[in-house]
This record gives structure tokens, sequence and C-alpha cells, in this order.
């Protein structure tokens, strides 16, 4: 009798400890409730302008035939052309999630969610729909600002993410799939995750998926502490691991967007490498830590502070370097024209160095400069081009008589497609021999339309319609 009152009474308590393990689950419900208004849709769309002939099958036979001397294999059969006027459409392009950043209208999202949108619509949660015009979005740490005109909107409130905890439960909320307001939830699984230039993004195991993008990264005191804007996927879908842009950061390339369009950083002109554990070793340095410096650029701020190939940067700022990633987002942070100090570990001794920051230039910039290159004429950088002639040795290994080479492809080249390395070999079924030809084709092309080019890459030939630059 003994033995079943003992057994009796174990029976309620394994009851009472599940039942205290169920009560201690969290309850996402307020959250939900608190946050969810200030989450928004967005959806984006872009005009496409067809004319008629304009990339036709028949032109394009025409001009790989002359090119290459060849049919064009696996060609299409040829239709009549039909007559059609020329018409301007928007199709769909995208979308993706955002939070109401402040109450007058400002919305926080991600770069690629906006990138090469001609229209932003934003829809809240109570289907009122607005235009939306675009602030800023910045590429290097995938933020974007868009802006409604609208009022009295409910903005979320922005957490502190150092007291954020790797296995603190975290909520998303957004648009997976077009599904608007979608909580999914789950745990950080590690911080401070090296998996961009500028940014140390919050790993989480919150399912994440295409159109959560943008949205917000929620703790359980109904904060926002991220943007969620990537997934590590084989399949193209979520495998349980998604990472989320920190809210500090996000909050300090907003400011900037809002104020300029545009987010200013700073640089030194160093090339970099991580310090391994033999180096360290072999150097004497103790242990792997600090920067190793495999070259610095002539004439740079880096250069002129006396750094050398071979230098390994411990500090720089006051604050230490523990792996390579950290130099370019502490350097990036720092306020172009800045005197900073830093610490070099050069041949058994640290050394203490001043450096002035410069700033890096804005990508466009940056693309559209050659000082050793043909550069290309004022109407072929309002399309972001800047090319050169391709040699005899390229020619015969590509088996053209012709065309040029892309050097570098700003917006809004970049936008159609057009990368480094591709051969332009027509513009506007007119069709390009050399940089010169290039530049007189491109001074005679109307700068407010799109045009059609016919490019090379690898082995095959294709139509890029690049649109201009708004």
């Amino acid at each position: 009798m003994l033995g079943l009152a003992s057994s009796a009474l174990l029976v309620p308590a394994a009851q009472a400890q599940a039942a205290a393990s169920v009560r201690g689950l969290p309850d996402f419900t307020e959250l939900v409730e608190q946050v969810g208004p200030s989450v928004v849709n967005i959806r984006t769309s872009e005009k496409v302008r067809a004319s008629p002939g304009q990339g036709s099958d028949e032109e394009m036979q025409e001009l790989f035939k002359r090119f290459f001397g060849v049919p064009m294999p696996n060609a299409p059969r040829q239709s009549p052309r039909q007559n059609r006027p020329q018409a301007e459409e928007s199709q769909p392009k995208g979308q993706g999630s955002g939070f109401v950043l402040t109450s007058d209208g400002y919305i926080m999202t991600n770069a690629h969610v906006v990138d090469g949108a001609d229209e932003v619509l934003v829809t809240l949660t109570d289907k009122r729909e607005f235009k939306a015009k675009i602030v800023g979005a910045d590429k290097r740490t995938d933020v974007a600002v868009v802006k409604i005109a609208a009022t009295g909107l409910p903005a979320v409130k922005v957490g502190d993410v150092s007291r954020l905890k790797v296995g603190e439960w975290v909520m998303a909320i957004g648009s997976p799939f077009g599904l608007e307001n979608s909580v999914t939830a789950g745990i950080v699984s590690a911080k401070q995750r090296d998996t961009g230039e500028y940014l140390p993004y919050i790993q989480t195991d919150v399912a994440i998926n295409p159109g959560n993008s943008g949205g917000p990264l929620i703790n359980m005191r109904g904060e926002v502490v991220g943007i969620n804007s990537q997934i590590y996927s084989r399949s193209g879908g979520y495998m349980g691991i998604a990472f989320a842009i920190p809210m500090d950061e996000a909050i300090r390339v907003s400011e900037q967007l809002r104020s300029s369009g545009r987010v200013s950083r700073g640089r030194i002109g160093v090339q970099i490498d991580q310090v391994t554990k033999d180096v360290a070793e072999s150097l004497g340095l103790g242990k792997a830590q600090g920067v190793l410096v495999r070259g610095v650029e002539e004439g740079s701020p880096a250069d002129k502070a006396g750094i050398e190939a071979g230098d390994i940067i411990l500090r720089f700022d006051g604050k230490a370097l523990e792996k390579a990633a950290d130099l370019p987002r502490i350097v990036g942070n720092t306020k172009p024209g800045s005197r900073v100090g830093l610490t070099v570990f050069r041949r058994g001794a640290n050394k203490d160095l001043t450096v002035t920051v410069a700033e890096v230039e804005p990508e466009k910039t940056v693309a559209q400069r050659s000082s050793d290159k043909k550069a290309s004429p004022a109407s072929a950088e309002h399309f972001g081009l800047v090319v050169a002639d391709l040699t005899d040795a390229q020619k015969k290994e590509l088996r053209v008589r012709g065309g040029v080479r892309i050097e570098s492809a700003a917006e809004p080249a970049s936008r159609a497609g057009l990368r480094e390395g591709d051969v332009i070999l027509a513009i506007a079924n007119q069709e390009v021999l050399s940089a010169k030809d290039f530049d007189s084709i491109m001074g005679r092309v109307d700068k407010a339309r799109p045009v059609s080019l016919l490019i090379r890459r690898g082995d095959s030939a294709q139509y890029v319609l690049i649109r201009p630059a708004k």
C-alpha cells in the first residue's frame, strides 16, 4: 500500500512540473498587439517601355551572324513585326516589409527591397496605401529609409542591442511570400556574426522567408533590435538560420540617409588579412590578434601615417582589434577628417602612429573614375558606364571583330545587370567596333529614354535594356 501511495503522489508532482514548464513559455500576443500596427508591407514596381523592334529576335539574329559569322544556336522562330505604338507600363518588381521609424512617416526597410524600383507602395495594417519616396538607401549595410505623407503613425520603440543575449526569445513580423502581418518567433542563435563587410549580424532561428526582408526583429520588451535581412539557405527557403542587421548600426545609417541621402564612411587605404596563429607565434605576438597589413595604397592616409606592409594593427582609436573584419567597420564608422591614433606591431615592438581618416567615395563616383582607362562621355556616365577598347588578343579569344569591354558599371547600368568584363557589341542596334564608336553612339542617344545593348558574356550574347538614372 505504501508503494502505491508513493506512486500516486509522484503523478501530481510530475503534472505540476509540466504545468510550470508550460506556464514558463513566452506569450507573444501582447507583443503582436503592441508592435503589429507599426509593421508595413512594401511593394515595388518598375516602368518598362517597349519600342517596335527593340531587342527583337530578327535583330538579335542579324547582329549575332554579323559578329560571329554563324546563325545563333537554338534560334527561336521569327514572327512578323507588329507596328505597335511605344508604350510604358508598370510591372511588379518585388515586395518586402518595413516598419514605422517616426510618427511623421519615415519608414525603415532593406536597401535590396527598394533597389531599382520606380514606384514604392506602402500598405499599413489598417489597409491604407501610400506612394513612398525613397529618402536614401545604403547597399553596404542593406538599410533604406522611405517616406510617406502621413502623420500620427505608431512608431516602434528601438531597443538596446548591447542588452541582447544569445538564447533570448525574439519575434519577427513581416510579409513572407506576400502573406501580410505574419508572426514568427525563435531565439537569438549568435551575435556579432561576420557575414558582411561593415556589419556584425544577429543570427536567429526565427522563420524568415522571401518577403520578410526589411521587417523588424523584436525582443520580449516590444523593442526592435534588428532588421531581418538575410537567410542561409541551399533551397531558397528558410533552413533555420536567419540574419538581422543590428538596430544600433541601422539607426546610425538611417540618420545619415535622412540628413543627406547618403552615408559618409572613413577609409585609410590598406589591404588587410587575418592574423593566423602560425603568423602570431612566428612574430612573437603571443596570440592571434589584430589585423595584418598586406599592402598600403600610395598616397593614402595610411601611407602618409607611416603604416607599412607587414604591420599588424592592434588598436584603432583606442579600440582593440581582434580580427580583420573589425578594422573596416571601425574605420568606416569614423568621421572623415578625424585624426585618430593607432598602434601597430612591427618587428617585435609596438609603435604608435596617427592617421587622418579620408572619406570613401560614393559608389557611383568610384565606378565612374578611371585614371588609366578610357573614360566615357557625359552621356555614358549618365548610364553609369566606363569602357575600354578590346585588345587584339581579346578580340581573337572572343572571335569578334570589335566591341568594348565594360571596366566599371555603376547605377543604372549595374541595376540592369551589366557588370565589369561584359563586352558591348551594339547600342540601339548600332554596331560598336571601338571606344570611339561607343562615345559617338552614346553621345547621340536620348538620355531620358531606355536604350538596348547587345552584350557578350562568356560564350553567349544577349540583349540588356538599360534605363537612365532618375
